[in-house]
C-alpha cells in the first residue's frame, strides 16, 4: 500500500451527527423465555421458534450447558453443578420471566426441584420449568392418567422413569425406547419414526396419551398429525416444554396447529 493510500484512509470522514431516537417496546415484550439448552442438543431451538414465529411480543434466549453426549445416569448428575452459571449467560441485563431448562432425562435423574433450584441462583425472580415438570403439567392438563411412553435412552437411565411418573400419579401402560445412548444419533431419529413408534404405543385401549421423552428427539410437528390418526393426545418434551413456558409467561395464545395441548 502507498504512503499515499495511507495518509488517505478515513481522510473522508465527516463529522459524527447525532441521530434521534425513540424507545419503542423491546422483542420480548409480551414473555423473555430463557433456555439452557444441552450442548449436543439440535432439535430444541428449532422447536421452539417454529411456535414463537406464530406469536408476536415473545422472545427466546437460549445458553448452552456443556454436557457429555454419551448418556448415563453418571453423564447427567454431572450437569447440576454447571446449571446456574449457564443460566446467568442468558441475558444479563434484562432478567427472564421463564426459564426452561432443556434435559429430561437429567430433570428426571437430578429430580425436577433441584434443577429450579439451581436455575433460582441465577435468576430468583424468573418461574422455571424443565420438560419433565412440564410432561406432569400437560398430562393432567390432557386429562390423561395411564400413559405411553416413548424414550430414546438406555436402560440405566429408563429405569428412573417409571418410579417418577408413578409418584405424579400416573401409570405407565405402554412403554417402549430406542434403546440409544448416544445424544448426537437420537437427533437423527426420523420423524417417520417417531410417528410409526407413537402409533404403535398409543394403539392400545388402556393408554390415555401418548410422551415422547427427550428435547433431541423430532415430534414437534407431527403431533397434530399423529393426534389425527390416533384419537389421543400426543406430546413431547420439546412440546410439552414450549407449551409449558408460555403459560408460565401468561401467554395463553390458543395455536390448535400444534395439537390439543396448544389449545389449552
Amino acid at each position: 500500500m502507498s504512503d499515499a493510500a495511507v495518509k488517505g484512509t478515513g481522510s473522508g470522514m465527516p463529522p459524527t451527527r447525532k441521530l434521534d431516537f425513540e424507545v419503542g417496546p423491546k422483542l420480548g415484550h409480551r414473555a423473555r423465555i430463557g433456555a439452557v439448552v444441552l450442548a449436543s442438543d439440535e432439535t430444541l431451538e428449532h422447536e421452539f421458534r417454529l411456535v414463537l414465529q406464530a406469536l408476536d411480543g415473545v422472545a427466546l434466549y437460549h445458553a448452552r450447558i456443556e454436557n457429555d453426549p454419551h448418556i448415563t445416569p453418571e453423564t447427567l448428575r454431572a450437569m447440576e453443578a454447571r446449571i446456574a452459571d449457564t443460566a446467568r449467560l442468558l441475558l444479563p441485563q434484562s432478567p427472564m420471566d421463564v426459564i426452561a431448562y432443556g434435559c429430561t432425562s437429567a430433570s428426571v435423574v437430578i429430580g425436577p426441584e433441584r434443577i429450579s433450584d439451581r436455575l433460582a441462583e441465577a435468576e430468583p425472580t424468573a418461574k422455571f420449568t424443565n420438560p419433565a415438570t412440564a410432561a406432569v403439567t400437560a398430562m393432567r392438563a390432557l386429562g390423561a392418567r395411564r400413559i405411553a411412553l416413548i424414550t430414546p435412552y438406555g436402560e440405566a437411565v429408563n429405569a428412573f422413569f417409571g418410579g417418577f411418573f408413578e409418584s405424579e400419579g400416573f401409570e405407565i401402560a405402554a412403554f417402549g425406547s430406542f434403546l440409544e445412548e448416544d445424544d448426537g444419533l437420537v437427533a437423527s431419529i426420523s420423524p417417520d419414526s417417531m410417528v410409526k413408534a407413537a402409533l404403535d404405543m398409543g394403539k392400545a385401549e388402556d393408554v390415555d396419551a401418548v410422551f415422547v421423552s427427550c428435547t433431541n428427539l423430532q415430534l414437534f410437528e407431527k403431533a397434530a398429525e399423529i393426534e389425527r390418526a390416533l384419537g389421543k393426545p400426543v406430546s413431547s418434551s420439546n412440546h410439552a416444554l414450549i407449551w409449558h413456558s408460555l403459560r408460565l409467561g401468561r401467554i395463553d395464545d390458543k395455536l390448535p396447529q400444534f395439537g390439543r395441548l396448544y389449545e389449552i
